[in-house]
């Protein structure tokens, strides 16, 4: 067994309960050989599950393949990816830049954000609460200024109003603002839907004051909330749609859509990234998409989260359960420690995360079986009964 402490990985996270070395499906084993129930799917990432055949298999064909040419040069799976984007996101409206990640994907939207602006107007206002990545500008966009403080001087150009005060969105957008930034359903913040009521009008306020309307589908993209995008519950269409996480299964690849007009604004030169769109990463998605369609992933992830939530809900320690299709958080009871709970969970073989100190962030597979998701609620059941008497 792996000596969980003798690593020389950076200190940037706690230290490492478990080592995984395999997964099927909905199923981890650690190198002990110890069997895990994921519902957490590497933060909503393996949404297919782990080691899903079409994805393995696309994998493998492209490594004999072709592994990488530049960007000055076009791929297959490039191509076919974005038109799938496109698709679904915007019924073909608009164009798509890849990247590696969704930190990337939302730097690539606020840079686009900047130029159709144009000079002095470079603000992007977004919630506190949010989370939109770890580079110096995403960081800053990311409404949690405890997680600013670090690093600062952050660069400039950022403002932050209270999640769903759409009268303070409108005190805060003046002539330098060039785009408002918003998740459908805050993930780091504590799995928060927005509702379609402030997302309609955050939409409106846009439209009259001139600037874009960017949505962070980086955790709840590609079916995740029981919609393609977790935008379409509330009917609208933003301009601007950052995804990654869900569109590899675990291949790292990130991807930003801007509607036709708001991408004309990037001509050759403006924006760019050496490993964005690689083949090997666009086979991966192009598996992925085929098989979410296949599967018609949105509507087992309404299916399979109501079943869930149910389930969850009649727990005696739990307070509340909220969130869209399978990104669920898990109110706990007064008094009960959230982190201690999951480390309990993973005790007892189920992988779920503190979201916040008082909840649970469960996101299992889109593929999950109501078995599985009854082993799970039965877990949680027997930790909570557990921690609870002690």
């Amino acid at each position: 067994m792996t000596d969980l402490q003798d690593t020389r990985l950076m200190n940037t996270y706690p230290p490492q309960p478990v080592t995984f070395v395999r997964g099927v499906g909905s199923v981890l084993w650690d190198d002990a050989g110890r069997q895990y129930l994921d519902f957490l799917s590497g933060l909503a990432v393996t949404s297919l599950g782990h080691a899903h055949p079409a994805v393995a298999e696309a994998v493998c064909v492209q490594a004999k393949t072709l592994l990488h040419v530049s960007n000055l040069f076009g791929t297959e799976p490039q191509r076919q990816v974005a038109a799938t984007l496109d698709r679904l996101i915007g019924a073909g409206s608009g164009r798509v830049f890849f990247c590696n990640s969704g930190a990337e994907a939302n730097e690539a939207a606020i840079k686009l954000a900047r130029k159709w602006a144009g000079p002095g107007r470079h603000v992007v206002v977004s919630a506190y609460g949010s989370f939109h990545g770890r580079t110096l500008a995403t960081l800053h966009a990311t409404g949690q200024p405890a997680k600013h403080e670090p690093f600062q001087p952050l660069p400039e150009g950022f403002r932050h109003v209270a999640w769903r005060d759409i009268d303070q969105l409108a005190g805060c957008i003046d002539p330098t603002v060039a785009a408002v930034l918003l998740e459908p359903v805050q993930g780091e913040g504590g799995v928060n839907p927005a509702g379609a009521e402030y997302f309609q009008s955050v939409r409106a306020l846009c439209d009259e004051r001139g600037v874009l309307m960017i949505v962070d589908e980086v955790q709840t993209g590609l079916g995740r909330t029981g919609a393609w995008f977790g935008f379409q519950h509330y009917g609208v269409l933003p301009d601007v749609v950052t995804v990654a996480k869900a569109l590899g299964n675990g291949m790292p690849i990130g991807a930003c859509w801007a509607r036709d007009d708001v991408a004309a604004a990037f001509v050759p030169g403006d924006h760019a990234t050496t490993f964005g769109g690689q083949p090997l990463a666009t086979a991966a998605a192009r598996a992925v998409l085929a098989t979410m369609e296949a599967e018609d992933v949105p509507a087992r992830a309404r299916n399979a989260g109501a079943y869930l939530a149910a389930g969850l809900e009649k727990l005696p320690e739990v307070k509340a359960v909220r969130g869209l299709g399978l990104l669920i958080a898990v109110e706990l009871d007064e008094g009960k420690d959230a982190g201690r709970v999951a480390a309990a969970a993973l005790d007892a073989g189920l992988v779920v995360n503190a979201v916040t100190p008082t909840a649970l962030r469960l996101a299992p597979s889109l593929l999950v079986t109501e078995a599985e998701m009854d082993d799970a609620v039965g877990i949680l059941e027997r930790v909570l009964g557990a921690l609870g008497a002690s």
